[in-house]
C-alpha cells in the first residue's frame, strides 16, 4: 500500500515537469537487480533542433551492500547504431558516514539522479534505445529496486 502511494506522489510531481519528455524506470522483482536483466528503455525524439539533458534514475533501499554503483550505459538509434556509451560508477551512500545518499521516499527507499548527457542533440528523429546493466562483481544485486532514463529538453 505505501509503495502505491509513493508512487501516485510521483506520478502527481512528474506531470507537472514541462521540460520533461521522457521518465520511465524499469522496476525489478524482489528488491534484486540481476547482471542477466538489464533495464531497456525506449523514446521518441521528434525535435532534433533542440537540445536534451539525459539523466539515469536510480531507486535503491538501505539494503544495497556498497557505497558505488558501477552501471554500464548504451544508447542507441532506431537501427542499432551506437551513439553513446559509457560507465556511469556514482555513489548511493555516502563514504565516511554510510547515511543515504538521494532523496528519501518512504521508508527505507531513496531515489537518485545523475547526469549522463547534457546539451545531446539527436541528429535523426524517431525511436532511441538506453539500455542499463549493472557492472558489480556480483550476478545479483540486492536493494536496487529500479533502474530509470529521464530525458528532458535544455531551456533556452
Amino acid at each position: 500500500m505505501r509503495f502505491l502511494v509513493f508512487v501516485a506522489i510521483i506520478a502527481i510531481l512528474i506531470s507537472c515537469d514541462s521540460n520533461r519528455l521522457f521518465e520511465e524506470n524499469v522496476e525489478f522483482k524482489d528488491r534484486i537487480w540481476k547482471i542477466s536483466e538489464p533495464a531497456q528503455l525506449e523514446f521518441t525524439i521528434q525535435d532534433t533542433a533542440s537540445r536534451y539533458n539525459l539523466y539515469l534514475d536510480v531507486r535503491n533501499s538501505i539494503d544495497y551492500p556498497y557505497a558505488r554503483l558501477f552501471t554500464n550505459y548504451q544508447l542507441n538509434d532506431s537501427v542499432g547504431t551506437e551513439l553513446s556509451k559509457k560507465m556511469i560508477a556514482e555513489y548511493l551512500f555516502d563514504q565516511k558516514t554510510g547515511e543515504p545518499n538521494g532523496k528519501s521516499g518512504l521508508g527505507d527507499v531513496y531515489d537518485h539522479q545523475f547526469s549522463i548527457a547534457q546539451k545531446f542533440r539527436f541528429a535523426k528523429r524517431g525511436k532511441y534505445k538506453a539500455r542499463f546493466e549493472q557492472f558489480m562483481r556480483q550476478d545479483t544485486l540486492q536493494g536496487i529496486l529500479a533502474i530509470g532514463l529521464r530525458v528532458e529538453k535544455v531551456k533556452k
